[in-house]
């Protein structure tokens, strides 16, 4: 498993997704092509899902909380922000009043796009030239 991402438009579909090569079991790294969708989408975007491993209710790390609180300020007003374990998923919101309080809440009816996330997340393809994994990407 490593982790995957979606940007999700207000329409709640799938705008882009986030599959950097140098994503792993605990980390997403973030790069400016990221970046770019968001901010040039920035008037439909409702917000950005992200899986974690295990299974269970997930929640926010650190640096979750500390990406959510930037990108919000970049864009000057709150998104939502989902987190997938293998088979529950959190909603997490800022409840303030500090600058880092985000709090998850479980959700029990799932949008569409939560199954192909955990499957992005999971699905490694062999690349036949050198074994190595390659991304699936739509």
């Amino acid at each position: 498993m490593r982790e995957a991402g979606v940007v999700i438009d207000v329409q709640g579909e799938p705008l882009h997704w986030h599959l950097p090569h140098n994503r792993t079991v605990v980390a997403l790294p973030d790069d400016r092509s990221l970046w770019d969708v968001i901010w040039e989408s920035r008037e439909r975007v409702q917000g950005f899902a992200h899986s974690h491993p295990g299974s269970g209710w997930p929640g926010p790390s650190f640096e979750d909380v500390t990406t959510f609180a930037a990108i919000e300020q970049a864009l000057g007003r709150r998104l939502d922000w989902w987190i997938t374990s293998s088979d529950k998923l959190s909603l997490v919101t800022w409840v303030g009043p500090e600058k880092l309080t985000y709090r998850p809440a479980p959700l029990y009816i799932e949008p569409t796009w939560v199954e192909r996330l955990r499957l992005l997340s999971i699905e490694q393809q062999t690349n036949p030239s050198g074994g190595r994994e390659k991304e699936m990407r739509t």
